[in-house]
């Protein structure tokens, strides 16, 4: 096994970042697939939810070497990060960018940079970084490579990009086939092109004078294993780390302790590889330090200095969670219980750095994350390990600073046909939005707003209703600015049961008219649970277990067909946007809930009078 690493006499270290499905994760399969590192048909994506939604969720490590041994070149391992292209996990790639020396910066030919794009291009410029600018899908229609350079050009100059920097190298690919060009009309077969580009471009990481100097290592990822405990991925800046060692852990403000290393990983593909040691250059995980932190200086000079703290963006929205107290609490998860609740959390915040959470209550805990994505991902990962929990409207995170009022503003971009964009701006302009700019492009149009976060809260469903699905909505957090002052977030009002049983289709039907409905027929209801909206913005008491009243007379006519519209059913992120300040949504392994804080008129009208 020690074989694997030492036969390497280089190492690269990059990145592939991009906006979310700009095609980074085809490439990196594309390039693992010819370098011979997996087989036809697997991916980086292999978590379920990833798999499901089409996006990297978590930041992944691999390698391949190139070219290969019988070549008569020196073999070069080449470590691969796969980063998120949400903006809601933006801390991941933040810590990635850190521990690499160069990236491939993914843009889609067609829609050029986007709002993703310039959050991870700034943070490369900034660490010094000199990106490879790989312009993809260029094979799509409408797709015009030459524009789209000079977009990034545009883009690397207005973040400040110095000389060296702007001076980007190009290639131009066609992912999903596995092809990579130097020119939009070269003839190429494979990513050969971009694969000496990286021998070319990154510089070499490894260093014989570097193995001979005391460790340093500086983890930027973490993850737990059952048997092994607290797990860190990092790189290693100088000397060599082997199993049985006795290390030092330095914060950034100096503050030591002791640990020892266990086990040491190093990556071959997708596969974890242990060895007995890793030299410098080397990105690998260690085993054996219970205690370690993202961004410590891991090392065994204990006078050594700490290497520069990693900094991860602040969180912009919290909510509360709880345990499931309504009438169906209990029924269909495994784990129902705050203490359960709580080791959940706690487990999670060894691993999840974008998330904070407040344990000083027994029951309850106040959460904040980076977006309603990065929180809804957190609840589906709960629900599917058996957990049953409710939770509270996500509110935006206000900070004040020198007696002024701070919240989160986010860039928009808007890609859909013209003939949608009045009733985007209007519906923006009233949640705070300026539109900054407006772009014709073929068919459709681009639209660029600014404004608070609050005003995208409860937004994305109605925009794709007000598109009619043909709309793509991109954001990014531009940071915090002054408070924006009042905004109404919520148009609809909530359809309330005011009793327990089975929803019938002849009440559904007569309810449907005056809203949109979360249920069907033979749903069971409770009180005070949230089965639809209405379109006047008011609550409405209702009775969705009423039947059609049975008699002896009929008359010619009397009865109709019940037509029933298909409902809306809830999803975690559908039920973050729809509900009310004085809702939780309630979610269990099988079901997804929307209900008052107090299940009957009476104690609504009481918490009323006492706030």
């Amino acid at each position: 096994m020690a074989d694997f690493y030492i036969n390497f006499m280089k190492i690269r270290n990059i990145a592939i970042i991009a906006h979310v499905d700009h095609g980074k994760t085809t490439l990196t399969d594309a390039l693992m697939r010819q370098t011979g590192a997996f087989a036809e048909g697997a991916s980086m994506d292999s978590n379920a939810l990833e798999l499901e939604r089409g996006i990297t969720i978590y930041s992944k490590n691999a390698s391949i070497s190139y070219p290969s041994a019988s070549s008569g070149r020196t073999v070069t391992k080449i470590n691969i990060v796969d980063t998120p292209g949400h903006a809601d996990f933006g801390s991941e790639v933040e810590r990635v960018l850190r521990s690499i020396d160069s990236v491939l910066l993914v843009v889609d030919a067609r829609e050029g940079p986007m709002p993703q794009t310039r959050f991870v291009l700034k943070k490369s410029l900034e660490l010094g970084l000199r990106p490879i600018v790989v312009i993809n899908k260029i094979d799509k229609p409408a797709a015009d490579p030459i524009r789209c350079k000079e977009q990034v050009l545009e883009l690397f100059l207005e973040l400040g990009a110095n000389e060296q920097q702007a001076d980007f190298p190009v290639i131009y690919a066609i992912g999903r086939q596995g092809i990579a060009k130097l020119k939009p009309d070269d003839e190429s077969g494979d990513l050969t092109p971009l694969l000496d580009t990286i021998l070319s471009h990154v510089p070499c990481a490894s260093d014989d004078e570097l193995d001979g100097k005391p460790l340093m290592l500086q983890p930027f990822n973490l993850g737990y294993d059952n048997f092994m405990g607290r797990l860190a991925v990092g790189r290693i800046y100088e000397g060599i780390i082997r199993v049985n060692q006795d290390v030092f852990m330095k914060k950034p403000d100096g503050e030591t302790r002791s640990g020892r290393i266990n086990k040491i990983f190093t990556f071959k593909g997708l596969e974890k590889v242990e060895v007995p040691e890793a030299g410098s250059g080397d990105i690998v995980l260690i085993a054996g330090l219970a205690d370690i932190d993202i961004g410590e200086t891991v090392t065994t000079d204990p006078d050594a200095k700490s290497l520069p703290a990693i900094a991860v963006d602040k969180p912009t929205i919290a909510l509360t969670f709880l345990i499931n107290n309504s009438p169906f609490g209990g029924r269909e998860g495994k784990f129902v219980t705050s203490r359960q609740l709580r080791e959940y959390l706690e487990r999670e915040l060894e691993v999840n750095v974008g998330l904070q959470v407040d344990f000083s209550s027994t029951d309850s805990f106040a959460v904040r994350g980076r977006g309603e994505l990065h929180i809804a991902i957190l609840l589906e990962n709960m629900r599917r390990a058996g957990y049953e929990v409710q939770v509270s409207q996500p509110q935006v995170i206000i900070n004040e600073e020198n007696g002024i009022k701070l919240e989160p503003f986010e860039e928009v971009i808007i890609d859909m046909p013209a003939e949608y964009q009045g009733a985007i701006i209007k519906y923006l302009g009233a949640r705070g939005f300026v539109l900054t700019n407006l772009f014709h492009a073929h068919e459709t149009i681009r639209i660029s707003f600014e404004g608070p976060t609050r005003g995208l809260l409860g937004y994305r469903n109605q925009f794709i209703i007000d598109t009619k699905g043909e709309g793509i909505l991109s954001s990014r957090v531009t940071g915090f600015k002054p408070y924006a002052g009042e905004i109404r977030r919520r148009t609809v009002g909530s359809m309330i049961s005011m009793a327990n049983g089975k929803a019938l289709g002849y009440s559904l039907w007569g309810l449907q008219e005056r809203g949109a409905l979360y249920i069907g027929p033979g749903t069971e209801v409770y009180e005070g649970m949230v089965i639809g909206n209405t379109s006047k913005g008011e609550e409405m008491y209702v009775n969705p277990t009423k039947g059609k009243q049975l008699s002896n007379v009929r008359a010619s006519g009397s009865d109709e067909a019940i037509n029933l519209t298909p409902p809306l059913p809830l999803t975690i992120e559908r039920g973050l946007e729809v509900m009310a300040e004085d809702e939780y949504l309630e979610i269990t392994p099988e079901s997804v809930r929307l209900r008052k804080q107090h299940l009957t008129k009476l104690d609504r009208s009481k918490a009323r009078r006492n706030t």
